[in-house]
């Protein structure tokens, strides 16, 4: 999966690539886990089988002979013993497929010189991103599949943020996903002391956003000014905010701001935005749930191999895209694969 100077068919090299994990101490390592998989699976049934021998009868007398209990309690204790049953019965499953995925995803990042952890505690770049607005409001963060190291000699640091919010009150109140996504940090192909905001196109407006665009937006006191752009397709999806016009407009360069949207594209469309900030850029790109290569059947091991390394690599080529060291050489490269 790297890409090399002046390097043609990426493609090829990722396939090249999984072949040899596969053949190698992956493929070794997965075979295995095939005992470790069976031996969830036959947990899991004992638990599901034991677990509902017990619960059935006690359900059965909560719900058929007379009791004092209100039928709403009921309904909620029968849902919530069930609930239970199936988390207890599943955790040797999901145990079983987090230990997969852990070796698949460990596995890639070898292959490419970078670390993997499952769990991470976020770092700045998660608080900068969401002093800024690159992240919407939420109650709950959570955090998994943690990637780093170097990425075309830049430092890289990338892991996937799912943050959710409480609404509603009372029987209606329910917990709803705002984002899911990759949190993104590259450090930037060369210095650089302004801020400078890429966000969508409509998210700064006068009058508590009832109005038209706004001139300036302020995050913590750090004003950002409204910066004119000359690009129509970008216009269209992005704005730019700076403290810097002269170097914000040298930053956001047009001559890579189409590649970028043909990446944001080809990644499907979603919402991707960015923070010049202190040398580095950090994005939000909401991608779904991500990296979940941990799977229970052996047949499907090489394409969750693959979907992994795919995923991965999409990613890595948005913060390359939207980086600017040897633009030319890297873009080409890139849009090679």
């Amino acid at each position: 999966m790297r890409v090399e100077p002046g390097a043609t068919g990426k493609g090829d090299a990722m396939q090249a690539d999984i072949d040899t994990l596969m053949r190698g101490d992956l493929g070794r390592w997965l075979e295995q886990q095939d005992v470790m998989r069976a031996a969830a699976k036959a947990k899991s049934f004992n638990r599901w089988f034991y677990g509902a021998i017990v619960l059935v009868p006690v359900l059965a007398f909560i719900w058929f002979l007379p009791s004092a209990m209100a039928e709403p309690f009921r309904a909620f204790l029968t849902l919530a013993a069930f609930g239970g049953l199936s988390a207890f019965a599943y955790h040797p499953v999901q145990q079983a497929k987090r230990a997969v995925k852990v070796g698949i995803n460990s596995a890639i990042a070898r292959e490419l010189g970078l670390g993997y952890a499952h769990d991470i505690e976020p770092g700045i770049e998660f608080k900068v991103a969401d002093a800024y607005g690159l992240l919407p409001d939420h109650d709950d963060a959570k955090f998994e599949d943690h990637w780093s190291g170097k990425l075309e000699g830049h430092a890289f640091n990338l892991y996937e943020a799912h943050l959710t919010e409480e609404r509603g009150s009372g029987k209606n109140r329910r917990t709803v996903t705002v984002f899911r996504g990759a949190i993104v940090q590259i450090a930037f192909g060369r210095p650089f002391t302004s801020t400078t905001l890429l966000q969508r196109a409509g998210k700064h407006k006068r009058f508590f956003g009832l109005g038209g665009r706004a001139d300036h937006a302020t995050f913590g006191g750090h004003r950002l000014d409204y910066v004119d752009q000359v690009h129509p397709a970008f216009e269209d999806v992005f704005e730019v905010w700076s403290d810097d016009q002269v170097e914000a407009r040298t930053i956001i360069h047009p001559s890579y701001l189409e590649h970028l949207l043909s990446v944001e594209h080809a990644f499907g469309g979603k919402a991707i935005r960015a923070l010049f900030e202190a040398g580095q850029i950090v994005m939000a790109v909401e991608s779904g749930n991500l990296f979940e290569s941990g799977g229970m059947n052996a047949s499907e091991d090489r394409a969750r191999v693959e979907q992994a390394a795919r995923q991965f690599g999409s990613l890595a080529r948005l913060a390359l895209a939207i980086n600017q060291t040897e633009r030319g050489r890297t873009v080409r490269a890139l849009d090679e694969s």
